[in-house]
Parts: C-alpha cells; structure tokens; sequence
C-alpha cells in the first residue's frame, strides 16, 4: 500500500490536517490518532471506521484486522476509496479540504464500509459481511447489501435513509442524495434490483423499484418513483417517472445541478 511519499492524496490529506491540528488545540490529538499517525490511507481510514463500527461483541481491532486485509488484498477497493473522495470534493460545493469527508461524511464512510463487506461477501464470508451491514446501517443510518456491486468515483451525499439492494449495480462516477431508494417490488427472488449507468444523478427522495436500468447520463428527479427503464441522457421526475427532458450535460452527476429547467431547453434544442 502506497505511504505518504508516493501517494499524492493521501499527502494532501495529512497536509491539510496537520494545519488544522496547529490552529485548533482541541483537537489535535483526534487529528493525530486517526490521521498524522499513520503512514497510509488505508492504515487510517481502517483505524478510523473500526473505531465507529465498535460494538461490545466485534472490538476495533478486530474490525480493523479485516479490512486491513481487505485493502491489502484487492487494489480496486484501494483504486476505488481515492476516487471516492476525489469525487466529494469535485461535487460537494461544502467540501474544499480532502480531509473533511474522510473524518466526516458518513456517505463516505458508509460506503467504504460496503466495500469491504463486498469483498468479505465474494470471499464466502457471508456472515460477516452482514454483520459489516448492519453496523453500516446502525452507526450510518444507510443500508448496503454486502451483495451489491458499486463502481468509484460516487458520492453519497448527506446519505441518510440510503437503501441499497442485494442485486443492484451501481456504476462509476454517479450522484445519490439522501433517502434513495434502489429496491425490489415484493418478494421475488433474483435478480430484482436497478441497474444505475455510470454518471447518473439521483436526486433525494428518489425510488428506483425492481430489475430495471437507468441509462447512463440519466438524471432522476427528487421524489421520484422509477419503475420502468430510464433511456440514457434523459431526464426522469414525477410518480411514477416520466420523461422530461434532457440532462445539460453528458455526465449530471459531475454537475450536481438538480433543477429540470436547463434540461427542458437541452430537450427542445435535441428535438430541433
């Protein structure tokens, strides 16, 4: 795993923190325990989550031991935990220092915690990676199947009331506000879960219901029901969605912009 020295993020994280330690007193020894005094990402990021997962039958060293192994088992989860904070700062317009989602976003921490019940998951250690879940779900409020498939680069932004099924996808680069909703239909078994395009926004609110897929590009409106197919690079709102226009740009959820106006003109430019 990269140190300091050759992994320029994790770099900038200790910079940062090592400033905000010297102006504000209070808090340098949390700075130092859960950042300055580890050589690497994964290092204090699995000190740090371990730390809000405890509970009085798995102790933080326990939970630490296992996602150690995890990041140093598998490099997309590393590649994918630095895209994720890549992406908070590049969308998040309240988040201008790396640092902040990393000590406390629990988007952010939430899904680097279905990362590892991911891997545990594929490994066959289904037990645990439940257990992983529902300390996610206890501690986060946002509840990940440790069967799901997430890309990188995705913020969970606020994330509260996140739910997230056992048969989802979700693609690289894309946007979900608090209390989505990417959930079955009843009690069917199978596959039964959406299927989100890279560079997808979903809006707060939003229920995306059954095996259905949300093409990339697409932007989904707040409060939205989806229980069809969503075309690529359209724009869906209303219960149940329908087609309203389309998205500015190829990619919304980079943009973060959740308003329908500039994707009614983008729809009628299309249209000639």
């Amino acid at each position: 795993m990269s140190t300091a020295s050759n992994d320029p993020l994790w770099e900038r994280i200790r910079e940062e923190t090592l400033l905000h330690a010297r102006d504000e007193p209070m808090l340098a020894s949390f700075l130092y325990a859960t950042i300055l005094n580890h050589e690497t990402l994964e290092g204090a990021l699995s000190f740090h989550l371990a730390n809000q997962l405890d509970s009085p039958v798995a102790s933080s060293l326990l939970l630490r031991d296992v996602m150690l192994q995890a990041f140093e088992s598998d490099s997309c989860i590393r590649d994918a935990v630095r895209a994720d904070l890549q992406a908070v700062l590049d969308r998040d317009s309240a988040c201008h220092e790396l640092y902040i989602p990393f000590l406390y976003f629990k988007g952010f921490h939430a899904l680097q915690t279905q990362r590892v019940a991911h891997w545990l998951w594929q490994q066959g250690r289904e037990p645990l990676a439940l257990f992983f879940q529902n300390r996610m779900s206890t501690g986060f409020g946002v509840d990940i199947h440790p069967a799901a498939r997430m890309g990188k680069g995705i913020m969970l932004d606020h994330a509260t009331g996140l739910v997230i099924g056992e048969t989802a996808v979700v693609g690289n680069n894309v946007s979900i506000l608090q209390s989505v909703t990417l959930g079955g239909t009843g009690k069917d078994e199978g596959d039964r879960h959406p299927k989100i395009g890279d560079g997808v926004l979903i809006s707060a609110g939003a229920k995306i219901l059954g095996n259905i897929t949300v093409g990339e590009g697409a932007k989904v409106g707040a409060g939205s029901v989806v229980l069809e197919n969503v075309p690529p690079h359209t724009t869906v709102a209303g219960v149940p969605a329908k087609v309203v226009g389309r998205p500015a740009s190829e990619q919304p959820a980079l943009e973060m912009d959740h308003d329908f106006c500039c994707d009614e003109a983008a729809a009628r430019i299309q249209a000639g």
